[in-house]
């Protein structure tokens, strides 16, 4: 898989600083398990290293006659046409002899070419200013394609890192003559044309994407070679035959039909052949379906909708009986518990399934009615306000008393009701008007008199001089 942190740099690993998409570090990525392991004769090491190209859309094989050991990831400069070419190096050590094994390379072929150098800031340069001219060469050359009247699609141009070589990847259905087109690509972009013809899988696989499973193409991360697929692979696994399920970006049959086929075979072999027909007194029973996971053979009878589910065992039997002359009266259908049916009878209630937003909505409605409740209460113990003046020498309208409106000071909170104590000390008074008696407002009196928690007197105590 690809890092995710190559955007804050070059990690250990990829060395794609960024490129960790589709065309990224993980097209044919290899991971080389046997570096780590220690080796009795160092001398007789492999001495060919695996170099991509083209972000990993190509690789080749290359000798290293230094000394120097190139780690995977760095630019090395090797031989070209004409000239010289900077690839990545993409494996190294004794796994790169098990791939020439299995690509059948000799190893020590004088043919092979070689690595030159580790890669200068000038190599590295040149390959940068040939890389951006790809997509404009690639823009022209079909336009020159398309104006030739040429029935091919170019699909890919790479340019050699000294801008001496041009190879155009394209797919074709038939022969093309494309000698003309060639003198004015040479003409125009000034290098030599080599043209190479794919297949359409692998043009799906140097352009990349994501597959229907939501992973990218097998064919650009780790498939090398193609299988042919066709519909005896579907046919084999039970799946509909729907050319747009069943194909891929490329347009042909997905590869990944193939990966379970072998498993399928396996799996049918204990299945009894030639039991496509069953012979039964209510007709032909023809085989529609054959589920490996169940061991069950689905048959339909005919003028008739329903399914019949038989065991293997079952089946022999019937099939048995038909070689002696015999036709079974009932075929013995095995019982299906459908998903619904499991559904209804859980074996366990999910708590945080019974919870629901109604359930909810009646909590917060009943906590908002348990609040306002609260905050009526307790407006309904609060003393009211009266019209009278501020008693008190040093007593200020926002320390005590009422206001002249009847409501209560502000600044203050509600006041809580006081006990009426005759004992309670109490500070000095000024002077009162006459008035008659009636019920008296406790009053929390100046900020210097002293206060226990009791600040009131008896509604019709005498007052003090």
């Amino acid at each position: 898989m690809g890092c995710g942190s190559c955007g804050t740099g070059k990690p250990n690993g990829c060395k794609s600083n960024g490129g960790c998409s589709t065309g990224g570090c993980n097209r044919l990525n290899v991971h080389d398990w046997l570096m780590n392991l220690p080796f009795s004769d160092p001398e007789s090491s492999c001495r060919v290293v695996e170099v991509s190209f083209k972000q990993g859309s190509r690789k080749e094989y290359y000798r290293n006659p230094t000394l120097q050991y190139f780690e995977k990831g760095e630019y090395v400069t090797v031989e070209g046409v004409s000239g010289f070419d900077v690839g990545e190096v993409s494996l190294t050590g004794e796994l790169v002899r098990m791939q020439l094994k299995k690509r059948q390379i000799d190893e020590f072929s004088p043919e092979m070419k070689k690595i030159l150098r580790k890669s200068t800031e000038r190599d590295i340069e040149s390959f940068e200013i040939s890389k951006g001219r790809e997509k404009e060469i690639l823009a022209r050359s079909r336009t020159i394609a398309r104006s030739l009247n040429l029935q091919m699609k170019l699909s890919e141009v790479e340019i050699q890192a000294d801008g001496k070589k041009g190879t155009f990847f394209y797919t074709a259905d038939d022969r093309v003559d494309f000698r003309e087109m060639i003198k004015i690509f040479a003409s125009d972009f000034k290098i030599k044309v080599e043209m190479r013809q794919i297949g359409i899988r692998q043009e799906a696989a140097k352009l990349g994407g994501i597959g229907s499973c939501g992973r990218e193409l097998c064919c650009s991360t780790w498939l090398n070679d193609f299988k042919s697929v066709n519909t005896t692979a579907a046919r084999y696994q039970n799946l509909s035959i729907n050319q747009t399920k069943l194909s891929g970006q490329c347009g042909r049959l997905k590869c990944c039909l193939n990966y379970e086929l072998d498993t399928y075979l396996d799996a049918l072999q204990q299945f009894p052949d030639y039991a496509d027909t069953l012979d039964t007194a209510m007709g032909t029973a023809h085989l529609i379906k054959k589920d490996i996971f169940k061991n069950l053979m689905w048959y339909v009878l005919p003028n008739n909708t329903k399914h019949y589910p038989l065991t293997i065992d079952r089946v022999k039997e019937i099939k048995r009986l038909n070689k002696q002359g015999q036709r079974v009266d009932e075929l013995q259908a095995v019982e299906i518990v459908s998903n619904k049916q499991k559904e209804a009878e859980p074996a366990f209630v999910e708590l945080v399934g019974q919870i629901s937003l109604k359930t909810l909505e009646k909590n917060d409605r009943r906590r908002r009615d348990q609040q306002r409740n609260n905050q009526r209460g307790q407006q309904g113990n609060a003393p009211q306000g009266r019209n009278q003046p501020n008693q008190g020498p040093n007593r200020s309208p926002q320390q005590g008393g009422q206001n002249q409106g009847g409501g209560q000071n502000q600044g203050q909170g509600p006041r809580r009701p006081q006990q009426n104590n005759p004992n309670a000390p109490r500070g000095p008074r000024g002077p009162q008007p006459n008035r008659p008696n009636r019920p008296v407002q406790p009053n929390n009196g100046p900020a210097n008199r002293p206060n226990n928690g009791n600040n009131s007197r008896p509604e019709n105590g005498p007052k003090p001089e």
